[in-house]
This record gives structure tokens, sequence and C-alpha cells, in this order.
């Protein structure tokens, strides 16, 4: 494989926003210190906080190679930690995602902005099974990349402040579509939206309207507020 399939690539964009927030929302949650994690538990141990997580899999810095959990000889699909993230495999036969179905997948090719291919697979996965993010715990020669799914992390919450600077950095990660990457992340905090080739307006809570544009190649332009109580946090 060279270059990443079209359809994660799709999916990619419509989760990558979602995923950024999260990612942001657990960070201010989960101090990020001396760690330990017993996957066979299904802990990860951080700072005087436990959560429960699941392994999605690894990435192997030397060859540049991302494994799933399922297919590494040390857990399978048995095991405590990754049978909860079979979900995704199952979602990639449906959809033809060859990332999600591959066991080990060649990320040789990847020189993109995000520190290494494996880290876009691993926002991917945690995107399709939500929860809280995910945590890349280094070892020697690579990261385990773990799903945090504990109902003590903080969800997300709709905050249009930062919202320019989620989608912007998501679309640098997955530029596929910047229109699908923000009508996922508004889908995700069901704020009601119409979306045409070069604009997208909402109607956040709590009243007022936004307009993010976009230019002939569909990249993300501007964003411009049309009542500033539109900047007010709904919850």
């Amino acid at each position: 494989m060279s270059g990443f399939s079209p359809a994660f690539e799709r999916l990619g964009a419509a989760l990558a926003a979602v995923v950024l927030q999260r990612q942001e929302t657990l960070a201010e949650f989960l101090p990020r210190e001396d760690w330990s994690a017993d996957l066979t538990a299904r802990t990860y141990a951080s700072g005087g906080v436990t959560v429960r997580v699941s392994l999605l899999g690894s990435y192997a810095a030397r060859e540049r190679t991302w494994l799933w959990g399922w297919a590494n000889p040390q857990f399978g699909a048995e095991h405590p930690a990754v049978g909860p993230t079979l979900i995704i495999r199952k979602l990639g036969e449906r959809l033809g995602i060859a990332e999600f179905t591959t066991p080990e997948v060649d990320l040789s090719w990847y020189e993109g902005p995000a520190g290494h291919g494996g880290e876009l697979i691993a926002m991917a996965a945690g995107g399709v099974l939500g929860g809280a993010g995910y945590i890349g715990a280094g070892y020697d020669g690579g990261s385990a990349y773990l799903h945090v799914n504990d109902p003590q992390a903080p969800p997300t919450v709709w905050d249009p402040i930062p919202l320019p600077r989620l989608l912007s950095n998501a679309a640098s990660l997955f530029p596929h579509e910047p229109r699908l990457t923000l009508a996922g992340f508004l889908s995700h905090h069901r704020v009601p939206y119409r979306q045409t080739d070069a604009l997208t307006e909402l109607w956040p809570p709590g009243g007022g309207t936004a307009r993010a544009h976009f230019d002939g190649l569909g990249r993300f332009i501007n964003w411009t507020v049309l009542d500033r109580s539109v900047l007010g946090v709904g919850r």
C-alpha cells in the first residue's frame, strides 16, 4: 500500500475534528506523568488517575508499520483489551477500508504532518469507537495506542471558539474533504446546518448564525459570525 485508501481518507475526514476535540478534553483530564498499564485488567494509570482502556494497536518506529492488537501474537482477538476494538475490523470489512482489515499496515510511505502514519490510524480507529480519546504509550521502539472508554473521563461539549482551529488542524491531517470534517463535527454536537460547495451556515445552541467559507477546491478559508451571541458556549 502506498497512500491511504479513499475509504479511509473519507472516514478520517468525517471524524478528525471530533477526535481532536476529544484529545484536547482528555489531555486536560488525564495527567501525562509517570504511567503504568495493565492490559489484562484494561487499566492505564498516570498522575494518580486510572482509566479503563482497550488496545488499538502499536506503531513500530524502525519498521514504520502499524500492527493491530488482534494481529499481535502477544495479544490476539481474544485478549480482554482487544475484544472491544474488533468492531473496527468489522466496519473495515463492511466499508472496504483496507487499513482496518490488514493485520500489519506498511506506513513507510507516509511523509505528512502527523508524527507518523500510525497516528492517523489511531485517530480514525478512536473516532469509530467513540469514548474519550486515545493515548500513545511509548515503549522502546515505538508506541502502543490505547483507547479510553471510561465514564469518569469528561465528554466534549459544543464550543464554537476553537472550531476554526480544530477544522484547520483536522484538514491538515485529513485533507480529503474539509466540508465533510465540519459536517461530522456539527452532526456530533447536533448543531443544525446547511451546506453548499462554498458555504456552511450553522445555527448553534443559544442562537445566532455562523458561516464557514470554502474555496473552489473545497479548502476552508475563514469563519464569520453574523450574531455575536453565537460565541456563547451551548451546553
